[in-house]
Parts: structure tokens; sequence; C-alpha cells
């Protein structure tokens, strides 16, 4: 990097800064003044230079995290360091990303190599353990030495680790015989450790979603979980200490009369030393730390001080978010005091400001500011005024850069461009020398620029910046081309497929078998048949009936899933009513499909407008979008062009959820048709959303000459005319509304593109208009209710549709607390969110106290402006009171769950949520988005009564909950109902009734098939093969304990078809589960067998003693002329039976005795089924 360190040597200021920084004695800081941003990083890279490592503090988060990016440019090991929220702390679950970020760092830091940490002022004042705690627990683990399994497992726990049946997400660990998985919070992947004996035989990472290994390594380092651990001689000490405080403090309460403060701060503290006594360290301890360390220490300490600068960024503003904290912090510990819900000793986890400044001006610390201000807090040894200035942005033009690079030239300036693409900064480079500068490329950093000479490299930096004296100016490529697009990380894909694995099916859930019916399942069970061991899926039907079917045949059942909260009801066993229900669905099926096959061959035999290629003007509009696409995005985008450029009419259907991009494909489509001439009509279902959706449109299309009107009641009548004549002259290109676009009155002058939002929402009349409209004009039709995979599959090549299943990436994720509700809580969270000037959701869903609710909130806050919102309310009133939210008048929204529809306020970044234990967890998913729409952090407090709530219950949802904070798998399931409910909308409401009477799998699949027929295809006629021989076939617990994993594993053998398949399971098996016992692999052969022999028709293969017999499908296809050849080639030991309505082939076994010991059953039908080949048509 001498190619930006050389230039600041002719700086006599910084000469003497490095020196006074080397020498440092401890008398206050250093202040470099009239700096700005972008040079902060270079000057604070230029001091500390490959000598010392780097401690960055400025003042709010997302500034850090921009530093932190920013940096990268000069430090590749750069890492942020959030700050614990001293408030909210103590709530009882939090996501596991701010850990994972705190302990990224500390394991950089006990690498003891050199690195730079960008961190908040308010992370400074945290509490933290000794630095030698943390680093005495770090283990490192090679292949060929040895490891105790037993010992390893509690050293895990003590270091924050939780047990799971499988590792699937950071901080957990699983044993499964002699593997173990544990996923390190600092890792991408999880590791997996094989033991053979106490040896440790194989190391490896392997893939949490799929369980399958990716690369073998020969050592690790397993680093805690948890940042303070402690051992149980600690613990004892602590709980001892809590035990004496508390008494002293209850007493004291009890003599003021203060009996509810007194229990309720008993009830708090023997809830937490119960769970230490079970638990020991793995429970969340930092806010009682002073009870269990005897010293605490800060970030700071973490550091080799004489080797790291520490760079404070405005120490005014630093200084000021220090007090600001300190305030809060102290008030609300007051009042929790006062109200019993701590001990006096919890006030002390952070550091005054004072005395963090104290410690930073014994240290190599420097300042760096615009201006000098006094600051009273510190302590400056020295003011060193610098002459800095940003570059000037050029917009795009070219010109002016070579105008600019052609002045630095004269007056013999050091220039360097720096590119965010090696391409791009080599072309720039060609176009300044055809301009005559003394321009070149190159990958060196230490290439050190002449005077008059332009040096261009690549790397990312937000904006240039110049030292006037030095004459040395570095100019990035968003000053030249504007603001670059904010880049996504790759998010891997999550599985969407999560739920036809059995993961998620308990005993006591309803389960449909297709041909006996709605049934309970009743778990596992192994049941031995003279002498063959095999497991059983138990299955009880109405009037105590019970069936027991082999695992094999798994792939037969499906979860029951229907939308709506009613239980249904169960099928016996034996009776016709399973049989009559599915008829009547099959043919309500058949004309659906039917209708949806005619739709779509009338459609294909109309002409469309066709539309051009893209033009330059549509890619710089597209390249102006500030996010970058997901893939889902891109690929729907690119689709809807497709349409529009074909000669057949668009109907694109876009599901995704709210915020997930779909206006921006509208909006894409939409100046598509108007470089046309065409006009574009937007159908929105509410005021407020048309009202959105235009603002959206012109914000988006403000630098191109396009109009666009806004149709609602929000408009006066006589905008209202104006904007109905544009529409009939012409002069309007795009115009936005409610139904009030469909009236009589509004007429088109070229209409070419119609864009309907949330279709469902409109009743039959305006569909009908909509019809109307639609002749022969594109539709792309938008909605947010989730279309599930399996109905997509089915419907596919009947509607055109695109389903963005991928969020955009969320800068911030949502930081999510679940606690007790308190009403201290609720005022602190509120009074933060209105002091960064944001407003907050307060959801309660009871109408008949929502009144009481509000009144108790403004009680909490009084100077704020509270409102209420619910179904009930008239819809003008309702309308009015979220216009006035959006536009910033109300502070406080009470609201019921009604929000979970479509409102996208990003100002919104709060969200409390009162007895969310009564709420499902798709509802607590989607009001959970409602909130983090923008780069701020946001906060979602989800409240339950205290002491309400039942021990299991409970803590089951909790755990699905504490899923659910980083959008884990826990939403699953809950997703699975909003596809129930998004599929009844999508196929219209007689509908819903079918599907609730077979379950929703079925359905899909029923449709699918109708949908084949409809089409002309055959639709394979549909049986079940079924083989029970004398053979051991199933998973012994010892190999697979789990019951979830047994049932996942099981049925994916069910659906195993070919060799490749058969062998990828096995290796799964290996990898994951270690060596198979012999009946596993049985399992797997039989699998194979079963596939072959459905191929050729057999319907059930049985074995009574040494005969085989295989009894075929009725309507097998079949050339019954080649039976004899095929029978004779087994000399006699193959028979053929043609009696009524099934046929039979039978093997004897026992033709003579000494063959029957050798012959193996499966290899023996793996060769005959593959051999019936022969006398299939």
């Amino acid at each position: 990097m001498n190619a930006f360190t050389e230039p600041l040597l002719a700086m006599t200021e910084y000469q003497e800064i490095r020196t006074r920084l080397s020498q440092k004695a401890g008398t206050g800081i250093l202040e470099v003044t009239g700096c700005i941003d972008p040079q902060k990083l270079h000057f604070i890279h230029c001091l500390s230079g490959n000598v010392y490592s780097r401690l960055i503090v400025t003042f709010t988060e997302q500034r850090a995290r921009e530093f932190c990016e920013e940096y990268r440019f000069f430090d590749k090991n750069v890492c942020f360091f959030p700050a614990k929220d001293l408030l909210f702390y103590q709530s009882d679950i939090r996501g596991n990303e701010l850990a994972k970020e705190r302990i990224q760092v500390l394991k950089m830091l006990a690498g003891g190599q050199k690195c730079t940490v960008v961190t908040t002022f308010d992370a400074l004042m945290n509490r933290m353990p000794l630095p030698s705690g943390f680093q005495s627990k770090i283990i490192t683990l090679k292949t060929g030495s040895t490891m105790n399994m037993n010992a390893m497992q509690k050293e895990l726990a003590v270091m924050g680790y939780e047990r799971n049946y499988q590792a699937e997400a950071p901080g957990q660990f699983a044993v499964r015989g002699g593997i173990l998985d544990v996923f390190v919070l600092t890792e991408e992947n999880p590791y997996r450790i094989e033991l053979w004996g106490d040896e440790i035989d194989s190391i490896r990472t392997y893939e949490a979603s799929s369980q399958r290994s990716i690369e073998n390594l020969e050592q690790i380092q397993i680093y805690p979980a948890n940042e303070c651990l402690l051992d149980p001689v600690q613990i004892q000490d602590g709980i001892r200490r809590l035990r004496e405080e508390e008494e002293q403090v209850i007493s004291r309460l009890r003599q003021e009369r203060k009996t509810e403060e007194a229990y309720r701060l008993k009830s708090t503290v023997d809830a937490l030393i119960e769970e230490l006594q079970e638990m020991g360290s793995s429970v969340k301890l930092d806010e009682y730390l002073s009870y269990f360390t005897e010293q605490s220490v800060c970030l700071l300490d973490y550091f080799q001080l004489d080797q790291t600068i520490v760079a404070l960024d405005e120490p005014i503003r630093v200084a000021e978010q220090g007090a600001a904290i300190e305030t809060e912090y102290m008030e609300s510990m007051q009042q929790r005091l006062e109200k019993g819900y701590i001990l006096p000793g919890q006030t002390d986890t952070f550091y005054r400001t004072k005395e963090i400044f104290a410690k930073l001006e014994r240290l190599h610390t420097i300042a760096l500011a615009t201006l000098e201000l006094k600051m009273p807090e510190l302590a400056v040894e020295k003011v060193y005024p610098l002459q800095t200035r940003s570059v000037n942005p050029y917009n795009n033009s070219f010109e002016l850069l070579v105008k600019d690079l052609q002045q630095y030239k004269k007056k013999n300036y050091k220039v360097i461009l720096l590119s965010g693409s090696r391409t791009r900064a080599q072309r720039l480079t060609q176009d300044l020398v055809e301009e005559g500068l003394n321009a070149f490329y190159t990958e060196d950093y230490d290439h050190i620029v002449k005077p008059g000479e332009v040096m261009a490299l690549y790397g990312k930096v937000k904006r240039g910046y110049e030292y006037p004296m030095l004459k040395f100016v570095v100019i990035s490529e968003s000053d030249i081309f504007g603001a670059e697009k904010k880049k996504k990380k790759r998010r891997p894909a999550k599985n969407g497929e999560k739920v036809a694995s059995f993961t998620d099916l308990s005993v006591g859930d309803y389960i449909v078998h297709e041909n006996h019916g709605l049934g309970i399942y009743q778990g596992i069970e192994k049941i031995e048949v003279e002498g063959t061991t095999k497991d059983y899926i138990k299955i009880e039907y109405d009037k105590g009936g019970v069936l027991y079917i082999l695992a094999t045949q798994l792939d037969m059942i499906q979860k029951y899933a229907g939308a709506g909260e009613r239980k249904p009801k169960l099928n016996s066993l034996g009776s016709l009513e399973w049989k009559k229900t599915k008829t009547k669905v099959r043919s309500a099926v058949k004309e659906i499909a039917g209708e949806l096959v005619q739709l779509y061959a009338a459609r294909e035999d109309q002409k469309g407008y066709v539309y051009g290629p893209d033009t330059v003007w549509q890619r710089e509009f597209e390249e102006m979008f500030p996010f970058e696409e997901t893939e889902d995005q891109t690929m729907a985008i690119e689709a809807t062009k497709r349409d529009m450029e074909s000669t057949k009419i668009m109907d694109r259907l876009i599901c995704g959820d709210v915020g997930y991009g779909k206006t921006e494909i509208a909006i894409r489509a939409a100046f598509k048709a108007v470089q046309e001439s065409k006009q574009v009509v937007y159908l929105a279902p509410t005021t407020i959303l048309a009202q959105q959706v235009y603002n959206n449109f012109v914000q988006r299309m403000q630098d191109f000459p396009i109009t666009i009107g806004l149709l609602c009641r929000f408009r006066t009548p006589a905008q209202q005319k104006k904007t109905i004549q544009g529409v009939k002259q012409g002069t309007i290109d795009i115009i936005v509304g409610t139904h009030r676009v469909l009236s009589k009155d509004v007429q088109y002058k070229d209409l070419g593109l119609l864009i309907v939002d949330e279709e469902q929402r409109f009743g039959v009349t305006h569909k009908e208009k909509i019809k109307k409209l639609k002749t022969n004009v594109d539709v792309l039709t938008l909605t947010a209710t989730p279309i599930p995979r399996t109905l997509h599959m089915s419907l596919i090549g009947i509607r055109d549709m695109s389903v963005l299943e991928e969020p955009p990436v969320d800068r911030v994720p949502i930081q999510t607390y679940v606690l007790e509700y308190n009403e201290e809580m609720v005022r602190e969270a509120i009074v933060r969110e209105l002091a960064r000037g944001g407003q907050v959701y307060y959801v309660f869903n009871r109408v008949n106290q929502i009144q009481d609710v509000a009144a108790k909130v403004q009680s909490l806050v009084p100077d704020a402006v509270i409102a209420i919102a619910h179904g009930q309310m008239k819809e003008r009133e309702l309308e009015n009171i979220m216009y006035q939210f959006i536009n910033g008048e109300i502070d406080v929204l009470v609201s019921t769950t009604i929000i979970e529809t479509g409102l996208d306020i990003s100002n919104v970044n709060t969200m409390i949520i009162q007895d969310a234990d009564n709420m499902g967890l798709s509802q607590l998913y989607q009001l959970r988005g409602r909130v983090g729409r923008s780069n701020r952090t946001a906060y979602a407090f989800l409240m339950y009564r205290r002491d309400k709530m039942l021990k299991e219950v409970a803590e089951k949802r909790l755990a699905a909950i504490k899923e659910f904070t980083d959008l884990g798998s826990g939403f699953k399931i809950a997703m699975r109902d909003l596809e129930i409910r998004g599929a009844g909308n999508l196929l219209g409401a007689q509908q819903s009734g079918h599907m609730e009477a077979v379950g929703y799998d079925l359905y899909c699949k029923m449709l699918g098939d109708a949908v084949k027929q409809a089409k002309g295809e055959t639709a394979a006629e549909d049986f079940e093969t079924s083989i029970d021989i004398d053979i051991d076939a199933y998973i012994p617990p010892s190999y697979i304990p789990n019951e979830y994993q047994k049932l996942d594993i099981y049925k994916r053998v069910a659906g195993i078809e070919t060799q490749e398949e058969a062998e990828e399971m096995m290796e799964e098996l290996l990898d994951r589960f270690g060596d198979p016992p012999a009946s596993v692999c049985n399992l797997l052969k039989i699998a194979q067998v079963k596939a072959k022999a459905h191929r050729v028709y057999i319907k059930e293969i049985t074995q009574k003693g040494k005969m085989l017999r295989m009894t075929m499908h009725e309507y097998a296809e079949i050339d019954t002329s080649k039976i004899p050849d095929f029978v004779k080639q087994y000399d006699g030991r193959l028979t053929f039976t043609a009696v009524g309505k099934n046929p039979a082939f039978t093997y004897n076994m026992m033709q003579n005795s000494r063959d029957a010991k050798k012959v193996q059953p499966l290899v023996l039908l793996a060769e005959l089924t593959e051999a019936m080949g022969y006398v299939k048509k």
C-alpha cells in the first residue's frame, strides 16, 4: 500500500504524529482536525502501517458497518464488533447474529494477528470477562490425536453450545455413535469429527441444510459460543452472592410494604438460580457479571495495547453518544430497581463514559474531527490541523473528469483512480491515454505515483479525497459514475421443500394415507414376524381402527395440512366414505383443470402486440435501481420481457411476499410499454396502496419524460377530471389507481399493459370489468400470498408464474426479543424508537380490549401521539388513520393484526406484540416482516404474559420462535399454513373445501394428474408396490436414535428409483451416521427392487416359506404371448397363474435343497424384476 502512504511522508504533521504515537506516555490524546470521512480511514491506515492493530471507534452502528466495509480495501482482516444492547440484553432469547459477530472479533484477537476492529463507543462501555477465560477455552483438534467423547460433550456445554439431534444452526452440536458434529459460531459451515475408538479418524466440513460432507481438514479450532464462561466454583460463589443480596433487598422492600415488588424480585432470582443449577454456564449471565467474576474489563483490554492504535471518529459525537446511553441506562435502572425487576448489583454492567475516556488517554489514541471543538471530557495533548477536500462528483461526465485531470497534471498532482472492476479500470486508462494524459493501470499497490501521473488501481472506496497541500488526490469510481449499487451477500439458498421431509411429523399429528384416508400418526413400532424384524408406522383411525404400514411405504402418506383451525374428521378403516370423498374431489379437480386448460388454449390463439428488444434507455433506467436484484427477481424480469416481446398476450402471475421486489418488476415492464407509446394501468386494491405505488413510480421515473397520474379518493374531483382527460388524449402514460380506473368514464387512447396488484382482493364485479379491459392487453398480476412450490408444479404450463422465494437481503437483521410482558420494557422500547425519530407498531389482537391497551400505552408515554386501528372500523376511518401514520403524524399505532397485509412503511422500526404466545408462527413471521424495511436496526419485542404459560407448550413455542429469530426453519411449518391460504385464494372458494377434504398434498397430486389428462397426456395408472419378504430391513435405534431423522431417512429411501439414487443415499448414510448395519443395507436393496418391480407392473411381492409370489397389476401392459417363453427360462421354478383379477408369477426357491441355502431372495428378485422387462409391451 505504499502508493497510498508515500505521499503523506512529505507532511511534517504526519511525521510528528507518528513519532509521538510511538513514544506515547499517557498525557492525553492527539487530535487531527479538518478531516473528511473518506480520508479518515486513509489517514488511520497510513499511521498504523503494518506495525499496529487498529481499533476504530465511531458513534452509530450504521456508520461503523460502513467504515468496516470501506476499510476492507486497506486491510482484509477487518471486523465489526457490535455493542450489547444494555437495556434489552436480558430478554429471554436473542438472535445469534450479535454473539456471532462478537465472538468473531474475540477469535481474531485471540489469534494475535494484526487486525482492524471497527466498533461503536457503547461497545467499549460493555463490561466483559477477562480475556484469559476465553482464550483458555479454545479447543484444537487434529486428525490422529485422541479425544474423549463424553468429556468433549461436557466441555462443549460449558462453552455455550447446545445439544440437538443434528447440528444445523450456529452454536449447536450433535452426537451419533462415534460421530460428533459441531457448528462453530465463527464458521460458515459446521464440522464433523469421526472417531475410531478414541482416535480422531477424520475431520470434515459439511453443509448444514443437506448434512452432507464438503471437504476434509487436518486440524480445526473450536471457539466458545459464549463470552462469559464459568467453572462450577465460580457458579457456586456467584449463587451465594446473589442469595445474600436478594435477602437484603427483599427485607428492605417488605419493610417499605412493597410486597408485589419483593415477590417479583424473589421469583426472578429463584428462576435464575434454578436455571444455573440445571444448565451451568450456558445460561446468559451478562447482566449478572459482577456476581460471578472478581474483575471485569472492556474491549480495549483484549488488545495488545502497545501494538494498537485507537482512532476516535468525531470525538464530540462519540462523547454525546456515551452520555446519552449513560443517562438512558441510569434512568431505566432506577425505575427497574424501584419496581423490583433487578438487584442493585445489576446496575453496574457498564463503564461510565469518564472511565473509558481515562483509559483512552493512556493509549496510542488519535482523534479525527472535521472541526476543532472544545471537549471537557478528553485531555487533548496537541491539535494538528489538516487541509483535506472531497472530490466533486462527475455524474457520468467523462469530459469533466478529463478537464480536471488535465488541471491536476498542470499543477503536478499525484492522482490515483480506484475502480471496482479490473476491466473497467483498464478501459478507463486507455480512454485517458487517448486524451493525452499520462495514465497507466497496475496491480502493484506499492508502486509510487510520480507528480503529473494518473495511476488506476483495482479497489473499492465510496468517495474520493484530496490533500491540496500535498498535491495528492484519490478519485473513486462512484465519484465518476455515481453511487455504486448495494452489493448483496449471497445467501445460501434455504431449501424450500423442507416440509416434505418428516422433520415436523410428531405423534398425534393428522396424516393422510392415499388408500385409507385420514388418521392419526402414533409413532414407529418395531414388530417381529416369524423371525424377521421390521419397522412399522402405526396409524389410528376412527372407532379405534389401527393400521400398521411398513416404514418402506412412507411415500403413501403425507402430513395432513388444511387451512383453518378446525379439527378434521377421521375416516374409519374399510368404509367407503374415503373412496367417495376422493371421487368427489377428483371430479371437481377435473373441472378446474379443464377450465384452466381451455382458457390457456383460447389465449394462445390470439395475437398480442409485439414489443421490441430493450433500448439503451431501458438499460439506463434499470441500472438506477439502488439495490442488487435477487436471482428470482432477475428471472421474473427476463420472463416478463420475453412475454412482451413475443406474439402471445402476456398473462403472468408474480408471487412473492411484501418487500420481495414485485413492484420493481412492474415498474420495468411499465417503462418498456411506455417507450413504445402504450399506456399502462396499475390497479391497486386500496387507496393507501395506490398512493404508495404512485410515489414509488414517480420517484423511480423522475429523470425520464413520463407522465404519471393517480386516481383515488385522496385526489380532488378537479384533479380526477384532469387526469381522466389526460388518459383519453394520451398525455398521461401511466395511471395508478383503485377500482376507480375501471369506471365507464375512464377511456384509454392506447392501452398496452394492465398491472393488477393483489388480485384476490377484488370482488366479482370488478373482476368482470378487468376481464373486459383484458381482451388483448398484456396483463401482469402481482400477489403477496405465497404460492406453494407443489401447487406451482401442478399448474405448470397453464398459467405463467414467477415465484419470488428469495428475500432481498436485509442489510440489518431484525433484533427479536422474546420476554415476559413488562411495562418498563414497553416504555423503554417506545421512548428509544421515538428518540431516533421513528414510529412504533403495537399489536394487540382483541378488538374489545384495544381501547384499554391504548390508554395504558398512553399513560406509559404521555408525550406520544397514539392512534388505534382495527378491522371493525369503517373503511374510510381506517384509511385516514393509516394515511396519517404513513405521513408520520402518529407515533404509535395500536392495532390488531390488520397490519400484516401489505403496508410498507420504512420509518416504523419497532414492533411490540402483546400476548405473542396466542398467535400462530406464520402470523408472527408476517407481522415481524412489517419492520426492518430500511437500513436501520429494527426491533421486534414478542411479549407473553407472566407465569401464565404452561411449561411444555411454552417451551415448544419459544423454541420455535428462537429458531425464527434468524428466519430459520421454524417458520417453514408456519409458511405451510400461509401457503394453504394462498392456494385457496388462487383456486377460488369452492376449491378450498375440496382441499380441506383430502388434505393439501393429495389435492396437489390430483390436480397435477387432472391437468395432464385435460391436456391429453396420459397419466400413469396409479398403483403402489409393496414388498414383504423374510429379511431384516429396518433402521435400528443404535444407528439413528432420533425419531425425526429416522422418519426422514425412511421417507427418502421409499422414494429411491435408480441405482445412482441408492448409491447417493448410501454415501449420505456413511457420511452422517457411520457404517450402516446389514438391516439398513437391506432396506436400500429392497427400495431398488421395489422401483424395478413397479416399472414392470408388479403390485406386491410376498414370501411364504421358500415361495416368492409376485402379483401383477390388473391393467398391466404386458405382452401375454411372451409369458410362456419367459417362464421356460427358469427350468420349472417359475410358474404363472392368471386367476381372477390378480395374475401372478410364483418362484420356488426350494427346487433342490442345496440351492435353497445359497439363494438370497433380494439378489434373486433384483434379477427377476430386471428380466421381466422382456414381457413388458
